[in-house]
């Protein structure tokens, strides 16, 4: 999806140094957000998919402000990874930033690719269990529910790459649609 600038995150969001890497995932630099989301660089992201002791999936709705996909669902908490940063640990960042969630493992599960509208991204997959209250980022979530993952599947306006995450989640037998 092409970057909407008036939707665009604040001027210190889009400020921030992102860690760029070539087409094999290996670091080649960093940029400000806006010129690697201006110029498609390929850059790391996580995804952490977040379970509940009933298997259900704790889904986001994106604010409108958000740079990419605003207003859809995204199946995953997580963002792009900080010049230099590892990514568990942006991982990590992003599970506290966007819910609020702390001191919860994250099991690592896989990379995957996603070269689709405009977005060219090495995507980092962990798992995280968690039962307690959400803290929302009210900057980058409008809301957040949890649901089964049959459910979350069928989300019409779903991010691609969450959704992607998801699929290739279940195709590893790391996730049950079953209950």
């Amino acid at each position: 999806m092409p970057v909407d600038m008036a939707h665009s995150a604040s001027p210190a969001i889009r400020k921030e140094r992102i860690q760029l890497v070539d087409a094999a995932n290996r670091p080649c630099g960093s940029a400000e957000r806006a010129m690697m989301r201006r110029f498609h660089f390929w850059h790391r992201a996580t995804y952490v998919f977040v379970l509940n002791a009933r298997q259900e999936l704790c889904i986001q709705v994106r604010t409108m402000s958000k740079e990419v996909f605003p207003g859809h669902y995204d199946l995953a908490t997580g963002g792009v990874v900080g010049a230099g940063e590892p990514v568990h640990v942006a991982a990590q960042r992003e599970l506290a930033e966007e819910l609020g969630v702390e001191g919860v493992r994250l099991r690592p599960c896989f990379d995957f690719r996603f070269a689709e509208q405009g977005n060219h991204i090495f995507g980092s997959v962990f798992l995280a269990r968690y039962d307690g209250p959400l803290r929302l980022q009210p900057e980058e979530v409008a809301d957040a529910l949890w649901m089964p993952i049959a459910d979350a599947l069928r989300l019409e306006r779903a991010t691609p790459d969450s959704r992607l995450a998801l699929q290739l989640m279940l195709e590893r037998g790391l996730l049950s649609q079953e209950t």
